[in-house]
């Protein structure tokens, strides 16, 4: 069953923007590129550490630590050092609020 969570007002993440919100399974990191939103865990699969502060590619997000890249887009890892993907969650706008589903 789908668990849908308040991330931000529509307005409030424009075309370039990242957003960041803290749910019960952890941080989501929801960006939007192009106005096409995307929702990936804000945990790198090398070290843990977070990546919504990396620098955006495109549709690639780079772990500030380490440079590993991962498709925001469908979550896949895409250069060492990290091998394994990370989670991507369904995004959808609900009466102007931007919401994500923990329960995907």
């Amino acid at each position: 069953m789908a668990e849908w969570i308040d991330v931000c007002a529509q307005a409030d993440l424009a075309a370039g923007a990242r957003k960041v919100v803290a749910t019960a399974i952890g941080d989501i990191a929801v960006f939007n590129l192009d106005g096409e939103l995307y929702a990936i865990e804000d945990v790198c699969t090398h070290d843990g550490g977070e990546l919504a502060s990396g620098c955006v590619d495109g549709d690639v997000i780079i772990c500030p630590r380490h440079g590993a890249r991962f498709c925001i887009r469908d979550g896949r890892a895409l250069t060492p050092p990290a091998y394994e993907d990370i989670e991507c969650f369904p995004v959808r706008i609900e009466q102007g609020m931007v919401q994500v589903d923990i329960d995907a």
